[in-house]
């Protein structure tokens, strides 16, 4: 097969749908397909881009930022003389001017495409005027036309029901992890050492600094443990980019006596050294169709702890592999930090137990072939939704 996937952005700072765009084209490539990602200048990581060797990855030059725009119109005259080329388009977002165009040629030359929304379907966060307006001229059609929609959980399938997507138009596939075995994990305290770390138990937070990752409700939560806490010292350490958040974080830091207990890193391009040193990682998101970090720390064996509204949450419950709390619970996640600093060997029967789920479900050898099988369907049932 000949394969378009379109992003509007292309670096690993932008994580989850940027790692699924990377990881797919990957193994899709492996098993023989052409594939190629067309993406803007945005944020643009050229070594990110060369690391995929057998895929072809354009960068469009951005004209303007508008809104929720990025306007790359050189794409067009692109996208008239190629998108004919292609057996089936992958859309990775679903409100971008990427998007929009894609779908007005992919409609002309009667090329099937998927849409892959990533949880941004519902009108749920920042600029929801924008988004509504966008869906009113551009998405509602999108939408309409696509062959398919990925849904990752359980709760996007629902997101995609109450949108009026009927279920026939709806396939379930989870995001894949990249496999670690043990024997390819860094040495215990490299993490450590090059960040000066000297607690004797590590508390971990990986991913954006957005107000939906729920950040604060961590840090609330850490001040309340801390204060009733009688073992050995602990630290919070938060890595990840920051996405406009980190200044109000600091200042509830130092607003709450915290200054000396909680490190702000960063982003670090591989995570898995900190993943290794670290006692637990929490997600505590408010809102996250699926999440790859949980699944990535427990194949490096740290347990995990994760707020129950979470796509990766029914995962957890359903393998019985990490400590599950309510959002906005300062005194439950509290007392599961205390919980899992205490009982390393509750711990090692949850890490156990995800590691193995992941191997069975969520390679991306797995996750890809349920998706080749998607494209197939696609394009033998007559190419493009009318």
């Amino acid at each position: 097969m000949k394969i378009l996937q379109v992003i509007s952005y292309f670096t690993p700072k932008r994580g989850g749908d940027v790692n699924i765009c990377y990881n797919l084209s990957k193994e899709l490539s492996k098993l023989g397909h052409d594939v190629t990602i067309v993406t803007t200048d945005f944020e643009y990581d050229p070594d990110h881009a060369r690391s995929l060797k057998d895929v072809e990855v354009i960068p469009f030059r951005r004209v303007a930022n508008l809104g929720l725009f990025l306007y790359t119109p050189q794409m067009v005259g692109w996208l008239r003389s190629n998108i004919s080329k292609y057996d089936v388009i992958h859309l990775h977002n679903l409100r971008s001017y990427q998007s929009a165009i894609v779908c007005k040629y992919a409609k002309e030359f009667n090329v099937p495409y998927i849409v892959q929304p990533h949880g941004t379907l519902p009108r749920i966060v920042e600029k929801k005027g924008l988004k509504q307006l966008y869906d009113m001229v551009w998405g509602n059609d999108i939408l309409k036309h696509a062959s398919k929609l990925v849904a990752v959980s359980g709760n996007e399938v629902e997101q995609f029901r109450q949108a009026g997507i009927p279920d026939e138009k709806i396939t379930v596939i989870p995001n894949g992890v990249n496999y670690v075995s043990p024997t390819d994990l860094p040495p215990a305290g490299q993490f450590r050492e090059q960040y000066g770390i000297h607690e004797k138990h590590i508390i971990l937070y990986v991913g954006r600094l957005h107000k939906r990752k729920g950040i604060d409700f961590l840090i609330r939560a850490f001040n309340s443990f801390i204060k009733n806490w009688t073992g050995d010292d602990v630290t919070l350490v938060i890595v990840g980019p920051d996405d406009g958040y980190r200044s109000i974080l600091e200042g509830l830091v130092e607003q709450l006596g915290l200054s000396d207990k909680v490190r702000f890193i960063g982003f670090i391009p591989s995570l898995a050294a900190a993943y290794q040193d670290a006692d637990v990682l929490v997600y505590p998101s408010t809102y996250e169709i699926f999440g790859l970090v949980p699944f990535e720390a427990l194949l490096c064996g740290t347990p995990v702890i994760v707020t129950d509204d979470c796509g990766c949450g029914e995962i957890i419950k359903e393998a019985e592999c990490g400590y599950l709390v309510r959002y906005g619970d300062v005194a439950g996640l509290s007392e599961t930090l205390r919980s899992a600093l205490e009982h390393p060997d509750v711990n090692r029967g949850m890490v156990v137990a995800g590691q193995r789920y992941v191997q069975e479900h969520l390679t991306w050898e797995s996750v890809v072939k349920q998706v080749e099988e998607m494209y197939a369907g696609c394009i033998s049932s007559g190419r493009m939704v009318r």
